[in-house]
């Protein structure tokens, strides 16, 4: 039986070219900044997002809670999606690490406008927190893969601007917006002080995230990293593949896009609940409602059927394509799901 892994990009394998750099990869120890293929990578990166600095980090998670520890103080508070990465995902880091309050904005499909920022933003007063940061998802993961368009995230900054208060843009797949909206990553990135961008999702390296700003932002975030056991030593082993992906594997995003928009019409032409509109990139969602069975034991069933997919609560299913997936799988997913939609409603 053929086995389709649609549960995240974060599935995906080094390619043999990754796999030979990582095998011949020059390395040191990189908290004595001796590892010439980390610095590579740092300044590849911060490179292509425009920024002075970049910092390699173990995974995005640990580069957005090192993020908002170098932004702000205990007693802060930080603006962000409702059902942003940083706040749903993480572990309540940013309370337990940054000591800092959360202020979630409900957004439209993951995106927040600049309007409703600014009323979220604290006023100067004795019994509030300082508003001390702005977080915002590019490409928003729960809400479907959705992109930010380019003129909200200007009017963001002009906010932010305004208001003295620095943007952090969680950009764990800001490659997918980027290729999905046809625009060099720097544009996207610009609007942001700082970037965590995931190097093992989409472009398939094994492991490892960027944060890249300032660089004395850079410096004072670098002293977060070690204090949260995230200073490696012969890194470059795994940089070496994070180098490869950032060269060779970022235009073939728009493969994943495509095969994503192929599931999603598909979905909706079989009778299933789905908001198109939110197929931007390479995430599915859509919905169990009018089938006779919810959406974690609808995912056991694709799973006896070889798909592996995620539960999203309730009535919601997220399948994603990634490096690894190709037509044939999708055309497979299909088949099975227009049987699944008979079988169940």
């Amino acid at each position: 039986m053929r086995t389709v892994d649609l549960r995240s990009d974060t599935v995906t394998m080094p390619t043999e070219e990754m796999r030979q750099a990582m095998f011949r990869a020059e390395v040191g120890d990189d908290v004595y900044r001796e590892d010439p293929t980390v610095m590579a990578l740092e300044e590849l990166g911060a490179a292509m997002m425009g920024k002075e600095a970049g910092l390699f980090l173990t995974s995005g998670t640990m580069g957005n809670q090192v993020a908002a520890m170098a932004h702000t103080k205990k007693s802060d508070e930080i603006i962000c999606e409702m059902e942003s990465h940083i706040y749903y995902y993480e572990v309540a880091g940013l309370a337990c690490l940054a000591g800092a309050q959360v202020r979630p904005v409900i957004g439209d499909r993951g995106v927040m406008t600049a309007a409703a920022i600014r009323g979220a933003i604290r006023p100067i007063d004795i019994h509030a927190p300082e508003t001390a940061l702005i977080c915002v998802e590019n490409t928003h993961n729960r809400a479907g893969g959705t992109c930010y368009p380019l003129g909200e995230l200007a009017a963001i900054r002009r906010l932010a601007d305004e208001f003295h208060i620095p943007v952090h843009m969680d950009g764990a797949r800001i490659f997918n917006a980027a290729v999905a909206q046809g625009v060099a990553v720097a544009e996207i990135a610009q609007h942001a002080d700082t970037v965590q961008f995931c190097l093992s999702k989409g472009l398939a390296a094994p492991v490892g995230s960027l944060l890249v700003g300032t660089r004395p932002y850079i410096e004072k975030a670098r002293r977060f990293r070690k204090m949260l056991g995230g200073g490696m030593r012969q890194a470059g082993i795994v940089a070496a593949a994070g180098i490869v992906a950032l060269k060779t594997m970022v235009d073939r995003l728009a493969e994943d896009h495509t095969n994503a928009r192929l599931l999603g019409e598909a979905i909706a032409a079989s009778g299933y609940v789905i908001d198109m509109s939110t197929v931007q990139t390479n995430i599915v969602i859509f919905s169990t409602d009018g089938l006779k069975t919810d959406a974690p034991a609808f995912v056991a069933m694709l799973k006896d059927r070889g798909i592996k997919a995620n539960a999203f609560g309730e009535r919601r299913v997220r399948m994603v394509t990634h490096f690894g997936v190709d037509r044939a799988d999708i055309d497979y997913t299909v088949d099975v799901l227009a049987k699944l939609k008979q079988e169940c409603s």
